[in-house]
């Protein structure tokens, strides 16, 4: 009988021994995914809202997202944004009958220096759950980790009960930032941070553990668990199953199906990386940051700055690209018949 256990072990998966100790997440628009890896969370972004809107799978969502657009009326602008929103929000319904958790919703990263447009396009996206029958509860919305990003989170949790995930987060200064202001959950990016320093420096690659992206989420992790910090902390953006391994024990860690694939395939032995009470014995310090400071030591960090600025830019191009789909569905057809 003693001999089992071990057995059983052998026989498990990276992927069933990782969610033991780190909660799941699948990083897709795709049902199918989620069916196959049975993560506890999605997370969707409009880079993945537009692979999947072009998939003919999911043709049906597009043509209520274009009809409730037209319902609606106004100009062709507000017809289109209002159709982005719910095609948006179609997704995560359908996610949320896959997944036990949350699915998180992105707010148009045209707005991350509007701290205002971001608080009302995120309370529109709640109520458009609502009318879904589905409860804020359930839903994490995403806000790019600029200095008006985290303010509008920071508003949405306290003022309006709105849980948010904080997106796009490179440095320790906006991570800082997230926990002075409370928000329920940020996702620092550790492969875009890997991409950063293949580019810009001699050294083209790395160990795991030496990882230039999973060290700032360790020392994300432990700076969190050290000064007691709610938020979770969910790794996020990777290039390898090696990043992942090497973050075992991160609250949670957000996943592209291809990665999901190859940690189910992978039966080596895992154990926990980040941990608690490894947390606790860091030498870290305490930080406080206002405005002024989270912009010079955010600035410090040349990786970080590049790359908020280019996942902004990025995410807004697939925002207009996804605006150019419906806006043919919409009026090209429309002018066609």
């Amino acid at each position: 009988m003693s001999g089992s256990p071990v057995k059983r072990q052998r026989m498990e998966s990276v992927l069933d021994q990782l969610k033991q100790f780190t909660t799941v997440v699948a990083d897709t628009g795709d049902f199918h995914a989620i069916d196959e890896y049975k993560p506890q969370d999605a997370t969707t972004n409009p880079s993945l809202i537009l692979a999947a809107a072009q998939m003919p799978t999911y043709r049906e969502l597009v043509e209520e997202a274009v009809a409730h657009g037209r319902r609606l009326g106004g100009s062709q602008e507000e017809q289109i944004t209002n159709a982005t929103d719910k095609l948006f929000v179609l997704f995560g319904v359908e996610i949320l009958k896959k997944i036990p958790g949350r699915v998180s919703t992105e707010v148009d990263a045209r707005l991350s220096f509007d701290k205002d447009a971001m608080v009302a396009r995120a309370q529109r996206l709640i109520d458009l759950y609502k009318e879904a029958g589905i409860s804020k509860d359930r839903i994490l919305i995403k806000l790019s980790s600029t200095w008006e990003g985290i303010q509008a989170g920071k508003q949405l949790e306290e003022q309006h009960g709105i849980h948010c995930n904080m997106t796009l987060l490179f440095s320790f200064a906006q991570a800082v930032a997230c926990a002075e202001a409370g928000v329920t959950l940020i996702s620092p990016f550790v492969g875009r941070i890997l991409d950063w320093h293949v580019a810009n420096t001699d050294k083209k690659s790395f160990e795991p553990l030496e990882d230039p992206g999973v060290k700032s989420v360790t020392k994300i992790y432990n700076y969190y668990k050290k000064f007691g910090y709610e938020t979770v902390v969910m790794g996020a953006s990777f290039r390898n199953t090696g990043e992942i391994k090497a973050l075992a024990g991160c609250d949670f860690l957000t996943i592209s199906p291809q990665l999901l694939g190859e940690l189910l395939k992978d039966h080596s032995k895992l154990a926990p990386t980040l941990s608690v009470k490894a947390a606790q014995a860091s030498d870290l310090e305490k930080v406080h940051l206002d405005e002024k400071a989270f912009r010079w030591l955010h600035n410090e960090d040349r990786m970080a700055v590049e790359k908020l600025s280019d996942g902004i830019r990025r995410f807004a191009a697939d925002a207009v690209k996804l605006e150019r789909m419906l806006r043919e569905r919409m009026f090209s057809a429309e002018n066609g018949k």
